[in-house]
């Protein structure tokens, strides 16, 4: 689904800022060389992404779902000088792109990579996290939801990508699409929950920007 008209889009990117060159790169790269490059947070997105980052200034950044680091690269932009962000991921084969464009970035000493399980993963970290970016298996979402929450300070945030699932979670919801309905499921539990004040912006394919109360 597209929400707003071409034409619209390249106007909007065009009077955003530009991307790093860094990350030009990575995009390029990611776009001729990886499957399924739509996962990219891209050029618009990622300047969302990193002006959040720099309203919310984390001190520790929690990302779920690397992918090929884009978005990592993105929010760590924001990030207080000493801050850590750690970013979790399942794909071992993406690796190499992760290490070489993190270790490329200034925030090379900041961001610390990790490969397995998400679940797993955050259960043996330890501490508090002041920006959560979740954007992994969207049949996963809530577990992750509820794995995190408590870990968000008050004042905290959560951003959550794909909320809108290219319009499907407006539509009937087939009977094996175990994702849209844990998607429409997420949209309703954040929006229900008395801890949380949320937002859903219709940037790309819906992101949720969640402050904890």
């Amino acid at each position: 689904m597209e929400f707003i008209p071409h034409k619209l889009d390249d106007y909007v990117c065009a009077h955003t800022e530009k991307e790093p060159e860094l990350l030009y790169e990575l995009n390029r790269e990611t776009n001729m060389n990886v499957l399924r490059p739509r996962m990219l947070s891209g050029h618009f997105q990622g300047r969302v992404l990193s002006m959040l980052s720099h309203m919310i200034q984390p001190r520790r950044i929690l990302e779920i779902g690397t992918y090929t680091g884009y978005s990592a690269l993105c929010l760590a932009e924001g990030m207080a000088k000493d801050g850590e962000l750690i970013t979790i991921d399942c794909n071992e084969e993406l690796e190499d792109i992760v290490n070489e464009f993190v270790g490329r970035s200034p925030f090379r000493d900041n961001i610390k990579t990790m490969i397995g399980d998400a679940q797993a993963v955050i259960s043996s970290l330890e501490g508090d996290f002041d920006l959560v970016f979740i954007d992994a298996d969207k049949s996963n979402y809530i577990n992750y939801y509820d794995a995190v929450i408590d870990r968000i300070p008050s004042g905290g945030y959560m951003l959550i990508d794909n909320v809108l699932w290219s319009g499907k979670v407006l539509e009937p919801v087939e009977e094996d699409d175990i994702d849209t309905e844990v998607l429409i499921q997420l949209n309703t539990k954040v929006h229900e929950d008395d801890r949380v004040q949320e937002v859903m912006l219709p940037i790309r394919d819906g992101l949720l920007v969640i402050r904890k109360k």
